[in-house]
């Protein structure tokens, strides 16, 4: 067999595992509702300038919280600004957050749960005494402290999100890496000479995609509520918008005393439901990846 035609063996294999992927994750009914909600926010997020009728900067547009009417269909804040647009502008920071910080907390773990459990012996029992002592600090104290010591930027509230919430990620792929090294076609590679690299980069992390992929997924929505929380404690960015900044100056301007729901409820309700969209999606991934839920 020749190269071209490996190629195209691989192409057609590949094919049929994106509609055998497609067809299950279509079946699900919890999944294809969280993808349209995830659909809309993304939509909401990238058209954001040409959705939104005025942008962060455009203050005193009318009296300071003002009730929703036609002009402002959700009011209007302290400065007088338009919340609709604030709450449009806001999803693309809050996704953003979200987006980096579960990558960057994924990587972390996968890298580190996959060098434990390949290596074994004093590896693994350093890694993950080093997992251990961060499962056990309370996340969001600690995420607090850290916040407030290298101060309010968006990428130090990711930096903070990741180093915080890495551990549970290496515990599951190194579990998996357990697994996976002991099988047959691993053992033949380590026979016929491959190195360790090789081993690790062709046969471990290929087979721990699925469950990589799916915590992305999941770590996405409980980055967006850690940048909400940190950013209503008033540990966020003030350069950037974003719904737990919102939530942050309604606090801060007493908008919850004085019953002003219109700045409250939106950013509220948007988190809940780009997270709740999430969660969905990853109900339906975790069918996908478990055939035994599949099966049941």
């Amino acid at each position: 067999m020749n190269k071209e035609s490996v190629r195209i063996k691989k192409i057609k294999l590949f094919g049929d595992r994106v509609l055998e992927f497609a067809r299950i994750y279509y079946r699900n009914k919890y999944g294809l509702a969280g993808l349209i909600i995830l659909t809309f926010f993304i939509f909401l997020a990238l058209f954001a300038p040409f959705i939104a009728p005025y942008t962060p900067s455009d203050t005193f547009l009318a009296e300071p919280f003002s009730p929703p009417s036609s002009k402002f269909l959700l009011g209007t804040d302290e400065l007088g600004r338009d919340i609709f647009s604030l709450l449009i502008y806001g999803t693309w920071t809050s996704m953003t957050v979200g987006v980096l910080a579960s990558l960057l907390t994924v990587i972390i773990g996968t890298f580190v749960g996959i060098y434990a459990g390949y290596y074994g012996g004093i590896v693994q029992s350093i890694l993950m005494r080093l997992t251990d002592f961060f499962l056990i600090l309370p996340a969001l104290p600690l995420m607090i402290v850290l916040a407030a010591i290298l101060g309010p930027s968006i990428w130090n509230i990711i930096f903070v999100i990741s180093i915080v919430s890495w551990p549970v990620t290496a515990r599951v792929i190194m579990s998996q890496t357990l697994s996976v090294k002991e099988s047959s076609y691993v053992e033949a590679s380590k026979a016929l000479g491959a190195g360790d690299t090789y081993i690790i980069f062709r046969h471990i992390l290929p087979n721990v995609t699925p469950l990589i992929f799916a915590y992305v997924i999941l770590n996405i929505a409980g980055a967006i509520l850690a940048e909400a929380g940190l950013s209503f404690l008033g540990l966020g960015d003030p350069s950037h918008i974003s719904w737990g900044m919102m939530l942050y100056y309604a606090d801060q301007f007493g908008a919850l005393v004085a019953g002003i729901w219109w700045y409250i409820l939106p950013p509220g309700l948007a988190i809940s439901l780009l997270v709740l969209s999430f969660m969905m999606i990853g109900y339906a991934l975790d069918e996908i990846i478990n055939p035994r839920i599949r099966r049941r």
